[in-house]
Formats: C-alpha cells, sequence, structure tokens
C-alpha cells in the first residue's frame, strides 16, 4: 500500500488553537496512505473535474449576471427619462446599482467556486472601515453630495451664494459644486460644508426685489423727486406692477435725504434693472432741479 510506513499519529494530543484544521489534515493523510496509485489517479481526476465544472458553472453566472446587471440599468435609464429625474442623480444611482450589485455578483461567484464568503464579506467589511476611516472627510462630501443631489437645493445654471462664495451653479458632482463667478473664476466648493451651510439661491424664485438707496440734498422737493422716480418706473415695462414698487424716505443722514426705491421684477431681470435704473436716476434727477448732495459740515464762528 502506498505511505504504508507512514507513522501513527494521535490526533487526540494536538491541543493547538487550530487542531481542527490540523486533525482534518492528519486524517486525510491517513486515508491517502491507505490508497493505490489507481486510486489516486481517480480521485485527483474526479477532484480536476469538480473545479473545472465549478469554474465553467462561475464563468457561465459571471457572464449571465453582467447581462442581467445591463438589463436592469437599461430599465432604470428608462425609468429616469420617464420621470426626468436629474443627470446628476441618475449618474450617481446608475454608479451605486452598478457597485452594488457586481459586489453581490463576486459573492455569488465566490460561493460557487466552494470558497468561505463569509471571510470575504468580513474582509470587505473591514477594509471598507479602515477606508472610512481614512477618507473621513472625503466620506463627508459624498454624504453631502447624495444629500444635494436628492434634496435639490439648487440647480445647475442657479445663481448661488454658499460658504462665502456666490456664483452660477456650472455642475454638482458627488463631490464638489463647481461655480462660476461674475468674473468667470471656476470655484470648487465641498458639497460636506455646502449640505450643513446656509445656501442662498437667488434662482430660486421667479421674482426678485430690488431696491435703491438716493440721496438728495436738504431742501430739495421730495415729492418732485418722488414724480421723477415714478416716471422713470413707470417707463420700464420690466418693472412689475404687482407687487406694487415703493418710494419712500427711509433716513435723514448727516448730508443727504435718503430716498429708498423698491420695485419687483423677474428674477432674470434683475441685474440689467438695476444698474440701468441707476444711470437713468443719475441723469435725469439734476435734469429737473434735484441735486445729489456731497458729504458737508456746517461750522458756526462764535465770536467773544
Amino acid at each position: 500500500m502506498l505511505f504504508a510506513q507512514l507513522p501513527n499519529i494521535d490526533v487526540d494530543k494536538i491541543n493547538s488553537a487550530d487542531s481542527t484544521a490540523k486533525a482534518k489534515i492528519i486524517n486525510d493523510i491517513h486515508q491517502l496512505s491507505q490508497m493505490s496509485i489507481e486510486d489516486i489517479i481517480k480521485t485527483v481526476t474526479t477532484s480536476l473535474i469538480e473545479i473545472a465544472l465549478k469554474i465553467l458553472l462561475a464563468i457561465a453566472i459571471y457572464f449571465i449576471g453582467r447581462w442581467i446587471i445591463r438589463r436592469i440599468l437599461r430599465i432604470l435609464k428608462h425609468i429616469f427619462e420617464k420621470h426626468n429625474v436629474d443627470t446628476s442623480l441618475r449618474t450617481f444611482l446608475d454608479n451605486l446599482v452598478s457597485i452594488s450589485l457586481t459586489i453581490i455578483l463576486f459573492i455569488i461567484i465566490i460561493g460557487v467556486l466552494g470558497l468561505n464568503t463569509s471571510s470575504f464579506i468580513a474582509i470587505f467589511a473591514s477594509a471598507g472601515l479602515a477606508i472610512g476611516m481614512a477618507l473621513s472627510g472625503t466620506l463627508q462630501n459624498f454624504a453631502g453630495g447624495v444629500m444635494l443631489l436628492l434634496l435639490k437645493p439648487y440647480h445647475v445654471g442657479d445663481y448661488i451664494e454658499a460658504q462665502g462664495q456666490s456664483g452660477t451653479v456650472k455642475s454638482i458632482q458627488l463631490f464638489n459644486t463647481i461655480i462660476n463667478t461674475p468674473d468667470n473664476k471656476t470655484i470648487i466648493i465641498p458639497n460636506g460644508g455646502i449640505s450643513t451651510g446656509i445656501i442662498n439661491n437667488y434662482s430660486k424664485e421667479t421674482t426678485r426685489r430690488v431696491e435703491w438707496i438716493i440721496g438728495i440734498e436738504y431742501g430739495n422737493d421730495f415729492d418732485q423727486a418722488k414724480t421723477v422716480i415714478k416716471e422713470l418706473l413707470d417707463a420700464d415695462t420690466r418693472i412689475l406692477q404687482e407687487p406694487a414698487y415703493l418710494i419712500e424716505i427711509t433716513q435723514l443722514a448727516d448730508s443727504a435725504v435718503n430716498i429708498v426705491v423698491r420695485a419687483w421684477v423677474n428674477s432674470s431681470d434683475y441685474w440689467n434693472v438695476f444698474f440701468e435704473m441707476n444711470a437713468k436716476i443719475y441723469k435725469t434727477l439734476p435734469q429737473r432741479g434735484i441735486n445729489f448732495p456731497f458729504p458737508q459740515m456746517d461750522i458756526h464762528l462764535k465770536k467773544d
């Protein structure tokens, strides 16, 4: 018999922590020692055939699984297009579903090959914990990006103010929001701070209120100034009639009587109306006898 001269080993004397595994190996060796060459070849051949079948089955499951994943992604794409889901959110969900299903497929293939899936799951969990601790800031930005894509406090094209920066939103990514400032600077803001901070979205509403503070000299006729400003507002078709505009004295300052003018316009017309009305007021008021004051101080000399 093959391996007939192997010494007998007492399994009961194994006292290490992995005694069960060692005992199994020793039992396999004992069984192998009792087999003939023909039996060994037959056993090895059978094992190779089983392994080959498992590998072929795993390959088949992989291709079938990839086909199923692609089908699911196509169905999701159709659903997203039907419900007009935001492009950024659509990309994120596609990637999330694809990665999740691929991991599940990988675990199924490992099980088919006869490997211990619990060990791989433990490895994935440990790796995830380590990566999460190392990339805590990045994951915070990722979570913030998910919240922004789900809650949608602003969209691409909106003019926002956040984290001390203001500009037009160029793109919303998973980790950052990219905005363009009015002077064409590109600013990248981490989503973690935006999602937990204050966001001022100037484009959220369809209308905005424009405000001007106009100083006129003491002694000028306020009613005349109000009439001139009213004519300018009425002549501009971009000024909305509802809500009605306001023209009133807001402050009796040191050198000027300050008049506040508040009018409502469409959000897209805000800056054009603001700048153009400034120019019209500057040109028209002096022509109608209303002067703009310079800072001044009255000095009284008293003679003893």
